[in-house]
């Protein structure tokens, strides 16, 4: 009993510190933030460097350069999961080199998808400082978390499911769609808010390939800036714009609240959707 309570107790204190080492940012980010924060903030464009007026462009570009990471990654990194769980033996060696191909590509530094980026978007592809390079390259960096997410949940799925499966007769399509990733959706769920989380605040890889301009973009060929690095512009390289950088930080942080919430959403309707549609 004693070592029950213990455990538990070591448990809570766990979560009420992570708890609460998010409040103490979030308060330290909100109290100066809330100061300069209005609609016309979130509306006009920056101006005097982004000492004032407002970030309406720059949450433009964001989401824009979000929607092609996510659109890209995505689906790519789904059917990989699907390849890996369910067609390659787990000891292959197209599995292995595969799983370790991801592995190394997590642990890559930032900076280095920058780059990469840059040489074979921007320059060999000819798309230059724009809005599809940095969307484009963002989906470089999320696919490994998005894959091994996606393929752990996918063999988390009991084996129980594939032998009814086929037992009833149902295609492997069929098994897929309507029985393992509505069984996998929670691992789904959670790697594409890592990946959102990862994409949203990514800065180093923006800066060589979307670029700094932080006028209203016409398409995704146009350059455009994100909020993480407006922020960072803010914060380290312009004198006097650190109540917009602490403004811009809190929009930051209530737009991927938004996005992960929106996500969850879509997610769980998908997923009741496929339950009613298989009874």
């Amino acid at each position: 009993m004693f070592k029950n309570a213990l455990a538990t107790m070591l448990i809570w204190l766990t979560a009420m510190m992570v708890s609460g080492v998010f409040v103490w940012l979030l308060s330290d980010i909100l109290i100066p933030g809330l100061t300069h924060l209005s609609w016309a903030f979130l509306a006009e464009a920056p101006t005097n460097a982004g000492r004032s007026g407002g970030i309406g462009p720059i949450i433009i570009s964001t989401l824009l350069i979000l929607l092609v990471a996510m659109l890209t990654a995505t689906p790519l990194s789904l059917a990989t999961a699907v390849l890996l769980s369910e067609f390659t033996q787990h000891d292959s060696v197209v599995g292995r080199l595969v799983r370790g191909s991801l592995d190394v590509l997590a642990g890559v530094p930032s900076i280095v998808f920058g780059l990469f980026g840059n040489a074979f978007f921007c320059i060999y592809l000819g798309l230059g400082f724009s809005i599809l390079s940095g969307g484009l390259t963002l989906a470089c960096m999320v696919l490994p978390i998005l894959i091994r997410t996606a393929e752990q949940g996918l063999q988390s799925a009991p084996n129980d499911y594939r032998l009814a499966a086929a037992a009833l007769g149902m295609s492997r399509s069929a098994t897929l769609v309507h029985l393992l990733l509505p069984s996998a959706a929670p691992a789904l769920i959670a790697g594409l808010m890592l990946g959102i989380g990862r994409a949203v605040a990514e800065t180093a890889a923006l800066v060589f390939t979307s670029g700094y301009v932080d006028r209203m973009p016409d398409s995704l060929f146009d350059s455009g800036r994100a909020l993480s690095v407006h922020i960072y512009d803010l914060s380290m390289n312009v004198a006097g714009g650190d109540t917009n950088a602490y403004s811009s930080a809190l929009v930051l942080i209530l737009l991927l609240l938004i996005i992960n919430s929106v996500a969850m959403s879509l997610a769980k309707q998908w997923l009741h959707g496929s339950v009613v549609a298989y009874e």
